[in-house]
């Protein structure tokens, strides 16, 4: 846990990833006909997984497509994987993935930032379209000042491209924005580019192996505003 106090001096703006961090990417099939079947946890755990290596691997071969389309072609793997085979399934689940539950405590920490009147932003791997159905269906719209999608330098996270572009929408230097994520790897892209970071670990993963690791550890973003000293 986070000791009371500030430990983040002079952040002006406070950057959120949005799946994983604000957003449940696994309610989309806990609220489907999916969560009946035993391959459930399994199709969670295996759509991210081929969600992330396609972004990944799409940026190195310099050949981007749209969120939209990589959580699509993710799922086709992974209910071919699972012996899925059911079209109207997979409707159901891409219909979901635009109305996905935000974690409990995300709508009231953002408040509590914005109230304190710290600029909130979501900077994202998501589509435009994705992530306006997003935090709608969230209820979050209003606590955002800004939603930043890769769509604008057509490239995936961790690209450094990526976070500069939201120190140039913000208008900030790198060392006044605070960035916080649930995944380890967008944590470290993040600190590498000179971001204060956050890992939000809520499963209580261990650390990577990579560079840059994040200077904060939290388990819930309940604790985001004591790091700001709010």
């Amino acid at each position: 846990m986070v000791a009371p106090g500030p430990r983040l001096p002079d952040i002006a703006a406070c950057v959120f990833d949005a799946y994983g961090t604000l957003l449940d990417f696994g309610s989309a099939v806990r609220r489907s006909a999916a969560a009946r079947l035993p391959q459930a946890d399994a199709l969670i755990q295996l759509w991210r997984q081929k969600q992330l290596e396609y972004t990944w691997l799409r940026s190195l071969m310099n050949r981007h497509a749209d969120f939209w389309r990589v959580t699509g072609e993710s799922l086709d793997y992974a209910m071919e994987h699972l012996g899925l085979a059911d079209p109207a399934l997979r409707a159901e689940l891409m219909q979901l993935y635009l109305q996905l539950d935000a974690y409990p405590e995300a709508p009231s920490v953002l408040r509590r930032l914005k109230g304190a009147g710290m600029r909130t932003a979501i900077l994202s791997n998501g589509s435009t379209s994705m992530l306006a159905a997003g935090v709608a269906t969230a209820k979050i719209r209003d606590d955002l000042d800004l939603m930043i999608s890769v769509d604008e330098v057509s490239v995936y996270k961790p690209s450094p491209a990526v976070y500069g572009r939201a120190a140039e929408r913000l208008g900030l230097p790198a060392n006044r924005i605070c960035f916080l994520s649930s995944n380890a790897w967008d944590a470290h892209g993040a600190q590498s580019f000179g971001f204060h970071v956050a890992w939000v670990n809520r499963n209580k993963l261990p650390a990577d192996r990579l560079p840059s690791p994040p200077e904060i550890v939290v388990t819930s973003l309940d604790e985001v505003p004591a790091l700001l000293g709010l």
